[in-house]
């Protein structure tokens, strides 16, 4: 008998077709020893819920649970965590399309790779299914990594929830939540790459859908700054405030924050510490930080592509950064 894989799925006021789709792609996987766990955080639409109840009465492999009351995304993965207790485990989002050997693949390479991580490439689709971005990889310039104690593992989140393949051990270790966590797939990449190491798979295996419901991930530079500039204005202070509340404090000194507390080796403990300083100096830079030689030690590597310009521009020379803020 094939070792069972977890998939864990958190549901929340979902389009009943995006998640119908997805679910049927799960159960059609070519390594069918899967359990799917769902947990709806309170959905108020009551075709969501028949979804659930009706597919979890027609196929044993599914595990439901309705919350009571809303939990908040990432208490809701807590909760699926704690219900898992297989040695292999994948989070999925509720709105996606796996390719069918999206799972034997991943297994298949942690196993051989002999890691506690492996995350996927996929292909960016829009609401219709028509690809916007054939190679997420290139397209978000994901750090690409494969070992153990490499210092992007250690200072940028490796692959996408959805897109990872991890074990019991990574779940042990992240259990019970701090009140820091801020991402559950951060800190899998993280606690991985402190273990027995991660490797990623080039090939796409999943549909990864962006929407205008899309709680994280998928959206383009310029969608995120039309969103920022409602919120915080054109003006050079606005653009401050965007740099520190939206992109300094929560994409980067909230996740070393994180993997602080979670951090298991001092040489790791000391890069962290490093880490949340510059972080913090970055957040009191105004209109030039002539400081860089912790971006090239911590957060240069392969794949970073465009994205190096874009911090540089971001972290160390502000000024020019409003210029792209407000074009």
């Amino acid at each position: 008998m094939s070792e069972t894989v977890d998939i864990l799925m958190p549901t929340y006021e979902t389009n009943p077709h995006f998640l119908t789709k997805q679910i049927e792609s799960i159960l059609a996987q070519t390594y069918s020893n899967i359990r799917l766990i769902i947990s709806d955080d309170n959905s108020t639409s009551s075709e969501v819920r028949t979804i659930l109840e009706d597919v979890s009465k027609k196929d044993k492999r599914i595990e439901l649970y309705i919350q009571p009351k809303n939990l908040g995304y990432i208490k809701n993965f807590e909760f699926l965590l704690t219900k898992s207790n297989a040695d292999y485990i994948c989070f999925s989002d509720h709105d996606d399309i796996w390719y069918p050997e999206k799972v034997e693949k991943q297994l298949q390479a942690l196993k051989q790779n002999d890691v506690d991580m492996v995350y996927c490439n996929c292909m960016q689709i829009n609401e219709n299914e028509e690809v916007i971005s054939p190679n997420y990889f290139k397209h978000k310039n994901m750090p690409l990594v494969k070992g153990k104690n490499q210092i992007l593992g250690i200072s940028r989140y490796l692959g996408i929830g959805c897109s990872q393949i991890f074990t019991r051990s990574v779940k042990e270790k992240m259990l019970p939540f701090t009140e820091n966590v801020m991402a559950q797939d951060w800190l899998v990449s993280f606690i991985a790459n402190e273990n027995k190491g991660v490797c990623y798979i080039e090939e796409p295996l999943f549909l990864y859908r962006q929407h205008s419901s899309n709680i994280f991930g998928g959206r383009t530079l310029s969608q995120n700054l039309k969103k920022s500039k409602e919120k915080y204005g054109s003006s050079y202070k606005g653009y401050l405030q965007y740099r520190k509340e939206v992109v300094i404090k929560p994409a980067y000194l909230d996740g070393a924050n994180m993997c602080l507390e979670y951090c298991s080796q001092e040489k790791t403990k000391e890069i962290l510490e490093n880490l949340v300083k510059y972080y913090i100096k970055l957040e009191q830079t105004k209109y030039i930080n002539l400081n860089i030689k912790p971006y090239f030690k911590y957060l240069n590597g392969n794949n970073i592509g465009k994205k190096k310009l874009k911090e540089l521009l971001i972290f160390h020379i502000p000024i020019l950064g409003y210029l792209r803020y407000i074009l």
